[in-house]
C-alpha cells in the first residue's frame, strides 16, 4: 500500500500474492503506476496485475519505462511475523 518514487514514477503495490513453495513458483502484484513530471498533470501509466512468470501477459507498455514484478513478499510470511 506504500508508494515508492523512482524518477518521475510513483509506484504503488496495492496487493501481493505468492504461491506456496510446494506449488509452481508464481508471484503477482497489483500495481498502480503514475508518471508525475514537474509542471505537468500526473498521468496513470498502468493499473492492474503483473505476473513474475509472464511479464508480457500484463505489461506496462511505455516507450521509456520497462517495469515488471520479480517477486512478492507478504508481511505475514516475513520472518518474525506471526499471522493471526
Amino acid at each position: 500500500g506504500q508508494t515508492v518514487k523512482f524518477g518521475a514514477l510513483q509506484i504503488t503495490a496495492r496487493s501481493c500474492d505468492k504461491g506456496p513453495p510446494e506449488e509452481v513458483p508464481e508471484s503477482a502484484g497489483f500495481l498502480e503506476i503514475v508518471e508525475a513530471r514537474e509542471g505537468e498533470t500526473p498521468q496513470r501509466l498502468f493499473s492492474g496485475w503483473m505476473f513474475a512468470s509472464s511479464p508480457a501477459l500484463s505489461a506496462l507498455e511505455n516507450p521509456i519505462y520497462d517495469l515488471w514484478v520479480l517477486d512478492c513478499k507478504n508481511e505475514a510470511s516475513a520472518p518474525g511475523v506471526t499471522a493471526p
